[in-house]
C-alpha cells in the first residue's frame, strides 16, 4: 500500500466503522453521529493531503513553459487550478490553494538532484497525517514564509512546531487569530508599521438605493474597537430585555434577526451623538487596552484591544488611554494586576475585567466579552462557592445553560488572569471525558 494513501484509507475504513448498521445520516444514533462526524473530519483532511500532491504535480504538468504539451491545455483547460476546480466542483481559488499547499509541502531536490526535505516538514506531517486540512495548511505556510527574511529560519521553525501542535481541533478563523498574534509576538517592530497599512484601508462609504442608506464601514483596530464595543453592549441589552419581558422598542418588539438589531444600535449612537442620551442602553459596554508593565515601560512589544483581534502598537495602546472610555489593563510580570483605570463594578471591582483578560470572552465558544456574564463554577448559593478568579468565568447565556443542562464541568487551572478553564464533557458525550481547553489560553501565544 501506498505510504501517500494508507491515511486516506485508515480514514475511510474509520468512517465505514463509525457508520456500521445505519441506513442513511437520519438513522444514525447521537453517538454515531459525532463518532460519524468526527471520521468524516479525518477523510476530508487526508483527502487533502493525497490532493494537494496531486495538485502540485498537475501544475507541474501543465507549467507555461510546456506551451501546447501542457497538461491543462491539452483537458482544454488554460491553467491547473481551472481544470482541478472544474474536477471538484470547488472554486478556482481553492483550486490555487491546494497547488499551493502542494507544492509547498512536496520533497525538493538540490542543484546536483540531490533529495532534501520538505521547506515546512511538520506542516507536511500534519497534513499527511489528517491533523490538519489544507485551508489551515495554507494560513501556516503562508505565514511562515513571510516570516523568514523578518525573523530568521531558527525561530519560524520553532514558530512551525509551536502551529503544528496547536492548531488540529481549532478552526480555521481560530488558526488565524492564533497567527495573527504570534506574528506580534515574533515581529512586535512589525506591529506599529502595519498599523499604518490598515488605517491607510479604513473607509466607509454610504449610498442610497431604493429609499435605504447602505453603508459599508472597514476599519482599522484603533478605530474599530469602541465601535464593535458599542455595538455589542446594544445587542446584550437588547436580548436581555427581550428574555426579561421588557419592551425597549415597541415597533420592534418581535424582532430578533441580529442584523436589526446590530443597525438598530448603529442609529442610537448616532441619535446619542446627536442628543447626548444616557448611555445605559450600552449595557456597560467598554472598551478594555492590555498591555505588560515591561513592555510599556520599554516602550516595545505590543497590546490588545478586548475583542479584536489585530494586536497593537504601544504607541497605539498609550494613545487610547488617554481617550475617555477606554481602560487600560497594565499586567506585572507575575500576572498581578498593577492598573484597572477607573472602572469599579462587580463580580468585585476589578474581577469582572480580570475575567474578560483570562477568558477573552465567553470562555466555550469565543463570543465577544460584551455578550458575556460572570459566572460561577461552584453556585454561589447552592455550594456556598467563592467569588474570585478560580471560582468565575465568563459564558455567554446559550454557553451557561448548555454546560449546566448537558453536565459539563469547568476547572480552572492557575489563579491569576493566565489561568487556563478547562472544560470536561459528560460520559454520555465522550466516555473518556478528555479535557478541552477553553478561553483565550486556547489560541494566545503565551510567553
Amino acid at each position: 500500500m501506498s505510504n501517500t494513501l494508507a491515511p486516506l484509507l485508515e480514514a475511510a475504513r474509520l468512517l465505514e466503522q463509525t457508520w456500521a448498521g445505519a441506513g442513511s445520516g437520519s438513522d444514525l444514533s447521537r453517538a454515531q453521529l459525532i463518532a460519524v462526524n468526527d471520521a468524516i473530519g479525518q477523510l476530508k483532511r487526508t483527502a487533502d493531503a493525497v490532493h494537494s500532491e496531486v495538485a502540485a504535480s498537475v501544475a507541474f504538468e501543465s507549467r507555461r513553459e510546456l506551451g501546447p504539451q501542457s497538461l491543462a491545455k491539452q483537458q482544454g483547460f488554460r491553467t491547473a487550478a481551472q481544470l482541478i476546480a472544474m474536477t471538484t466542483g470547488a472554486s478556482t481559488g481553492d483550486a490555487v490553494r491546494l497547488v499551493k499547499v502542494g507544492q509547498a509541502t512536496a520533497p525538493r531536490t538540490n542543484l546536483i538532484g540531490e533529495a532534501l526535505p520538505a521547506k515546512f516538514p511538520d506542516v507536511r506531517e500534519a497534513l499527511r497525517a489528517g491533523r490538519i486540512g489544507a485551508p489551515a495548511a495554507d494560513l501556516i505556510l503562508t505565514f511562515l514564509d513571510r516570516m523568514i527574511p523578518k525573523v530568521g529560519r531558527e525561530c519560524v521553525a520553532e514558530a512551525e512546531v509551536f502551529l503544528v501542535h496547536q492548531a488540529p481541533g481549532l478552526s480555521l478563523d481560530e488558526v488565524r487569530k492564533m497567527i495573527t498574534r504570534l506574528e506580534a509576538h515574533l515581529d512586535p517592530d512589525g506591529v506599529e508599521p502595519r498599523e499604518g497599512d490598515l488605517r491607510g484601508q479604513a473607509s466607509l462609504r454610504m449610498f442610497q438605493r431604493a429609499g435605504m442608506l447602505h453603508i459599508n464601514a472597514v476599519l482599522d483596530p484603533e478605530r474599530g474597537a469602541p465601535v464593535q464595543a458599542a455595538i455589542h453592549g446594544f445587542v446584550s441589552a437588547e436580548f436581555a430585555a427581550k428574555r426579561d419581558g421588557r419592551d425597549r422598542n415597541a415597533p420592534d418588539a418581535d424582532r430578533h434577526d441580529l442584523t436589526a438589531i446590530q443597525a438598530d444600535a448603529l442609529v442610537h449612537l448616532a441619535e446619542h451623538a446627536l442628543s447626548c442620551e444616557s448611555v445605559e442602553s450600552l449595557n456597560g459596554a467598554t472598551v478594555v487596552v492590555r498591555v505588560d508593565l515591561q513592555d510599556l515601560e520599554s516602550d516595545t512589544g505590543s497590546g490588545l484591544i478586548d475583542g479584536i483581534e489585530q494586536p497593537v502598537s504601544i504607541a497605539t495602546v498609550r494613545r487610547m488611554a488617554a481617550d475617555g472610555g477606554v481602560i487600560p489593563w497594565v499586567c506585572g510580570s507575575d500576572g498581578e494586576v498593577l492598573d484597572w483605570g477607573r472602572c469599579r463594578r462587580l463580580f468585585s471591582p476589578a474581577q469582572k475585567l480580570a475575567l474578560r483578560e483570562r477568558d477573552g470572552g465567553c470562555a466555550f465558544c469565543g463570543l465577544p466579552p460584551s455578550m458575556t456574564k460572570a459566572h460561577h463554577i461552584r453556585w454561589w448559593s447552592r455550594d456556598a462557592g467563592p467569588t474570585d478568579l478560580s471560582n468565575g468565568v465568563l459564558l455567554c447565556e446559550t454557553c451557561q445553560h448548555l454546560i449546566h443542562d448537558v453536565g459539563w464541568e469547568i476547572r480552572i487551572e492557575g489563579d491569576s488572569v493566565f489561568g487556563k478553564v478547562w472544560f470536561l464533557p459528560p460520559p454520555h458525550v465522550d466516555p473518556l471525558r478528555t479535557p478541552r481547553l477553553g478561553g483565550r489560553a486556547r489560541i494566545e501565544v503565551l510567553t
